[in-house]
């Protein structure tokens, strides 16, 4: 059995295959093929997606560690 390789971490070069938006979800297709997606598309996608068993990496959590909850002192 071969040892699972983890998946590279995407980057900011990364882009929604949708609407070229930063892409935080990567999506392998069981018959092979990648397809990339902001996070809005990738909820979107996602019920589609896992209904062909696809491989879904989903880095959207960064998103919530990026995001101040508040805004800063001074700033409305």
């Amino acid at each position: 059995m071969a040892a699972a390789i983890a998946p590279e971490a995407l980057t900011a070069a990364d882009r929604c295959d949708r609407c070229g938006a930063r892409a935080y979800i990567r999506v392998t297709l069981p018959g092979g093929g990648e397809l990339l997606f902001c996070a809005h598309h990738g909820r979107t996608h996602a019920p589609a997606l896992e209904a062909v068993e696809a491989t879904i990496q989903d880095e959207s959590s960064e998103l919530a560690e990026k995001t101040p909850a508040i805004a800063p002192d001074g700033e409305h």
